[in-house]
């Protein structure tokens, strides 16, 4: 048993589901060459750093010598130095160099303790076990007709709750009045279905009225249809018909706004939620109006999400009430329960 594998089965053993699943861990604009960034997932200490030939690397916090944090240290000619003993660590993880004998060879046990790693979405992936899967698809980011823009961080207590807000539509117009939904005349919402996936949930879409629906600042009917792709991570496609007659124009019947979402469950009551928007209208909206409308949702969010009790969500169903505009959340707490996805949850 390497030493990964003596972590990942030491104290409380992460469950598989998560253990061997991808999660983003920072932006790609968060880890520069020569920066290391201390970051955590499901309680776990790591460091995240890039070379000078721009690949991302995602090690244990740990240097094996002496247990020193290696995030307190720095990177020179490509190695990551520890601030303890100076040894230094290549790309592969392995000790290349012990300064207080210089001429001495490292043991092969001299190693830091890498994951693995991919970039994608403008994202920084993880996965502390041995991938199950690939990254989920995130189809628009890959098509020139979509703009897409990176936003966040936004601080949540608990991922799995922040998820199930992301794909609940009914608080609309109570949390985001006057963006989302309108407080004196809330949609009702009709009945849609939910069925599988590619090993996840999706929906039909459910349409739901916005005084601000997007970048443009334009009031729309919007139709959501959902997705669950892992049990922290989600997307939805919006289709968005403008209903103001005097901006008709600026619209079009193929006019979408897509949102990628993902959260770094940090421990088991803080997460880090990240998201990546895409859209194809035009003329298309700045960066900053983007972020400035995602920000604004993101902490009408967060101020009402974090006050939820209890803070880890229940996947027993009979903890909490449900209504059937809550099919979706009835299944996402199903799913997670029937993946055994313990970390988080009660």
């Amino acid at each position: 048993m390497n030493c990964r594998e003596s972590i990942n089965q030491a104290d409380r053993p992460l469950e598989e589901a998560l253990l061997n699943d991808w999660h983003v861990v920072a932006t790609s604009e968060e880890v520069v060459p020569g920066k290391l960034v201390p970051t955590m997932l499901f309680g776990r200490e790591l460091v995240a750093w890039r070379d000078s030939a721009g690949q991302a690397y995602v090690w244990e916090d740990l240097c094996i010598h002496r247990g020193a944090r290696l995030s307190k240290g720095f990177i020179q000619s490509d190695r990551v130095v520890c601030p303890y003993h100076g040894w230094n660590y290549d790309g592969t993880a392995q000790c290349v160099l012990m300064p207080a004998s210089p001429n001495e060879t490292p043991m092969k046990k001299a190693k830091a303790i890498p994951h693995h790693v991919k970039e994608a979405y403008g994202f920084i992936w993880a996965c502390m076990g041995e991938p199950a899967n690939d990254i989920p698809a995130f189809p628009e980011w890959d098509d020139p007709s979509y703009k897409k823009v990176v936003c966040g961080p936004y601080e949540f207590k608990s991922g799995y709750r922040a998820l199930e807000n992301f794909i609940d539509p009914t608080h609309f117009p109570f949390v985001h009045a006057g963006v989302n939904g309108i407080m004196d005349q809330p949609d009702p919402i009709g009945p849609y279905d939910v069925f599988e996936k590619n090993g996840g949930l999706a929906t039909s879409e459910v349409q739901v009225t916005q005084p601000y629906g997007d970048p443009r600042e334009v009031p729309v009917m919007a139709y959501y249809a959902y997705q669950c792709l892992r049990p922290l991570v989600a997307y939805f496609k919006k289709r968005v018909v403008i209903t103001d007659p005097e901006r008709a124009s600026e619209g079009s019947p193929d006019d979408r706004f897509c949102t990628f979402f993902t959260a770094q469950q940090v421990d088991e009551t803080r997460s880090i939620v990240r998201i990546c928007c895409a859209m194809n209208f035009s003329p298309q909206p700045t960066d900053a109006d983007v972020r400035r409308r995602q920000d604004l949702v993101y902490a009408q969010d967060s101020a009402i999400v974090n006050t939820q009790r209890p803070e880890r969500i229940p996947v027993d169903l009979r903890m909490e009430l449900h209504h059937r505009t809550d099919l979706l959340g009835q299944k996402y707490r199903m799913w997670l329960r029937n993946m055994g996805v313990s970390y988080g949850t009660v």
